[in-house]
């Protein structure tokens, strides 16, 4: 389990990181960058960053291609504006949450679609069978 200082040290770096990219990078390949979560080591030496990107696969790689080269700069700012004692190296890690999320909409779409094309008679006379006394 992080310790409280570790997890104010993950959310600070969240904050940095995303402001730096929406504000300051200025690369032309980061498009839509949402800095979704940090996960700091314990010795502060390393840092995962989890990013979502907004479009298409092209995009995203291009946007992961930009933040890799831009991780010296925006180690620079979290150095500069945390003031710590040492400044982690920065890993940017795809998030595919709000992929599998929208997958999973899309499934529950399906299902719902498929339920509703059913004849509700067959519904009702399964019910029946199902309950003795109904129907």
């Amino acid at each position: 389990m992080a310790s409280d200082r570790i997890r104010r040290v993950d959310e600070a770096i969240r904050q940095v990181i995303g402001e730096t990219v929406s504000k300051d990078l200025k690369d032309p390949r980061v498009g839509f960058v949402t800095v979704t979560d940090v996960r700091t080591s314990a010795d502060l030496s390393h840092a995962r960053v989890y990013v979502s990107v907004l479009g298409d696969a092209e995009v995203r790689e291009a946007t992961m291609d930009g933040l890799h080269s831009a991780h010296g700069y925006l180690q620079r700012r979290i150095g500069g504006e945390l003031h710590l004692k040492r400044t982690p190296t920065l890993e940017f890690i795809y998030d595919d949450t709000t992929d599998r999320a929208m997958r999973l909409d899309e499934l529950l779409e399906a299902e719902l679609e498929a339920e509703e094309e059913q004849p509700t008679e067959d519904i009702t006379h399964r019910a029946s069978k199902e309950e003795p006394g109904r129907g």
